[in-house]
């Protein structure tokens, strides 16, 4: 009472006070959230590797995916160019169709000049695909792409864009450049082109240990389960949950669950021409 009564007498207004606001926090200054730093292509293509999600968040703001894909089709190219040199597509070839037994079957029943020429057309054809790899790659990450924008935005109500998932799809295969890499090493290094698998060319696997002469559905089951996939799989499931604002099981649940069906596929289409 007092104390008003004196600012009263000296002409100052007393301060109205709301007692539910501390003086402390009526003087804190608002600031506006931060957006994440942006990260250089180089810093993206370590990030893959390191901290996945710096590089995934950071494809909300460009989904750029030139600088990788670049990447993974130079170090494709050194494969094939290797195994072109080394092995030779003759024997990638006849290796491919011994894993094919009723195709090895059917050619070994050809009179000599016919086996020939059939055997020159898949050295060619086989050439023609290794080399042409990457433009197929492009293709195969589309479609992979579509299937799970599709599935996301349809199944799951996702806030996502074909363009960021197909970005996603590019940088999440970065891994596979470590087994190119070590098909490349191994070659050099003199392994036999007696059974080389271009398709499966190191020991990632389990179906990298099954002769030639095995079960092929054996083969087509669990050379799936191989380790640079699954990696490249918990990538893409992480980095759906970056773009978009899926939750992470879910994201993991649709992205292997379309790992299943794919290999289910490819055990049915073993078992039909094995």
């Amino acid at each position: 009472m007092e104390g008003n009564y004196n600012l009263f007498l000296s002409g100052e207004k007393p301060m109205a006070t709301n007692p539910s606001v501390s003086p402390q926090l009526s003087q804190v200054p608002s600031q506006p959230l931060q957006e994440p730093a942006r990260l250089s292509e180089g810093q993206r293509l370590v990030d893959t590797f390191f901290a996945p999600s710096k590089t995934f968040t950071d494809l909300r703001r460009s989904a750029s995916w030139w600088a990788p894909f670049l990447i993974i089709a130079l170090v494709s190219l050194l494969f094939v160019y290797v195994v072109d040199q080394k092995v030779g597509f003759r024997k990638v070839a006849d290796n491919q169709i011994q894993l094919r037994p009723k195709q090895a079957e059917r050619i070994d029943r050809l009179p000599a000049d016919q086996r020939e020429r059939v055997m020159a057309q898949q050295v060619t054809i086989t050439r023609i695909i290794s080399y042409a790899v990457p433009v197929f790659a492009l293709i195969v990450y589309a479609i992979f792409a579509g299937v799970l924008f599709a599935t996301l935005k349809f199944g799951a109500s996702a806030d996502v864009k074909f363009k960021a998932l197909f970005a996603l799809i590019v940088y999440t295969r970065l891994p596979e450049l470590l087994r190119a890499l070590l098909a490349v090493v191994s070659i050099l290094a003199g392994v036999s082109g007696d059974g080389f698998n271009i398709e499966n060319p190191v020991a990632v696997n389990p179906g990298y240990f099954i002769d030639p002469s095995g079960s092929a559905v054996l083969r087509a089951l669990l050379t799936p389960l191989d380790v640079v996939t699954i990696w490249t799989l918990v990538l893409t499931a992480i980095g759906i949950t970056c773009i978009s604002k899926v939750k992470r099981g879910t994201a993991f649940a649709v992205v292997f669950g379309w790992f299943a069906v794919v290999v289910l596929a490819r055990v049915a289409l073993a078992a039909a021409f094995s």
